[in-house]
């Protein structure tokens, strides 16, 4: 199951293109779920997070909280209306916003300490290259929480698709292309009220 037919960059940005104004009001509950979501990553004062595919950045104000006035919080995502949507809702006072793609992002090997990365991996159009180049950007030991502020079944049931044996998302998929890509996966959570796999950079 994936959350639409996108194969490439093009199509996702154009897909979230022109979703993006109307985003936040279609799904306004979701704060406390990000924000919990965000709090499984242990994050402390004064370390480095990007919210990987941040779309409206509804993540940003949980993860500037979590690492203070001293950490480093960025949000990085393929699609300009999505960050300027974003702006609009003044979550660029939490974050450094960068339009980017995450399968090549602009930051240096081992510059972050964790990434969070709410209903990224479906939308991904090479899931094992952008869970590689999160890899790249944060140092051994680090953290990635991949999220959902529902569950697989939860989330089929709304758009009214089956759950597949090949998804991505499912613990005996992910567990392996997590650890080809450089990840343990430490945690996996698949409930009705979120979807949380937790991983730790090998190394």
């Amino acid at each position: 199951m994936t959350d639409h037919p996108a194969d490439r960059p093009q199509e996702v940005r154009a897909f979230f293109a022109s979703r993006a104004a109307t985003w936040d009001t279609k799904f306004p509950d979701d704060g406390p779920a990000y924000a919990a979501g965000v709090a499984e990553l242990g994050l402390q004062e004064g370390e480095r997070v990007l919210d990987a595919g941040c779309g409206t950045g509804r993540a940003l104000p949980a993860l500037r909280a979590a690492v203070g006035p001293r950490g480093t919080v960025l949000g990085a995502d393929l699609t300009p209306e999505m960050l300027e949507a974003a702006v609009r809702a003044g979550r660029d006072r939490d974050a450094g916003l960068l339009l980017a793609d995450v399968a090549r992002l602009p930051l240096p090997d081992a510059a972050l300490d964790a990434v969070f990365a709410a209903g990224l991996l479906s939308h991904l159009p090479d899931s094992a290259g952008g869970l590689t180049e999160l890899a790249r950007t944060v140092r051994p030991g680090g953290r990635l929480a991949l999220f959902h502020p529902i569950g697989r079944a939860a989330l089929a049931a709304r758009k009214g698709r089956p759950i597949t044996p090949d998804d991505l998302r499912a613990e005996p998929n992910l567990r392996p292309l997590l650890a080809g890509c450089g990840w343990d996966l430490i945690r996996y959570e698949d409930e009705d009220s979120r979807y949380l796999a937790l991983a730790v950079r090998r190394g």
